[in-house]
């Protein structure tokens, strides 16, 4: 219990950190000042009420398993993520450690944990997430583009080059070798195009 005591001390004015402790009733012992100037706004004075006041429904049931765990392994913390009412009709996520306390005489006593808001931090992880599927999709479309530029237009334009190939074997007239010629040379500029497209898509 010292040690607990000892960490509240330390964290009291904490301006990250939250610090609570529960009894065996479920009913808040301890606020540090962060946790109270964030949610005494929203619920009022906390100490004495029960801690699901703060909590998405959804969430109660975390807290309960976590607590469990405590018990069953009291030397060891468990992590939970908690959601928390924001007082404008959503809710902050916060990331916990939970551990169990015991009096002297080795009974339990309650919970003590230590926590941080991280909504900004799984904002940034959504965002990432999204920029990072959205980067996927386009290199998925780049590489239609690019399928079909060297396997769809390459054919006709390998035929056309063909073609040009046997017009100059034939008797033509300087007029028609000209332009013979220039179509053999866009043709070559335009597959020397598609081929480095091709290239940069898959560096």
């Amino acid at each position: 219990m010292a040690n607990f005591e000892e960490t509240k001390a330390l964290l009291d004015n904490s301006t990250f950190y939250y610090i609570i402790t529960t009894n065996m009733e479920g009913k808040y012992t301890y606020v540090n000042n962060c946790y109270r100037r964030t949610f005494e706004r929203i619920h009022g004075p906390i100490v004495g009420e029960r801690y699901e006041i703060t909590i998405h429904p959804d969430d109660v049931r975390i807290c309960e398993e976590v607590s469990f765990k405590c018990f069953s392994n009291p030397e060891s913390t468990f992590p939970a993520t908690i959601r928390k009412h924001d007082g404008r009709g959503g809710f902050v996520i916060t990331q916990w450690e939970y551990k169990a306390m015991f009096d002297e005489q080795g009974n339990p006593e309650g919970i003590f944990c230590l926590g941080h808001d991280i909504t900004d931090y799984m904002d940034y992880h959504d965002q990432l997430k999204n920029a990072q599927s959205l980067i996927s999709q386009k290199q998925n479309v780049l590489r239609e583009i690019v399928f079909y530029q060297s396997h769809v237009i390459r054919k006709p334009l390998a035929n056309i080059m063909g073609l040009t190939k046997v017009l100059e074997r034939m008797e033509l007239d300087q007029n028609l070798k000209n332009i013979c010629e220039m179509v053999v040379e866009s043709s070559r500029q335009l597959d020397e195009v598609i081929r480095q497209a091709a290239d940069k898509a898959y560096d």
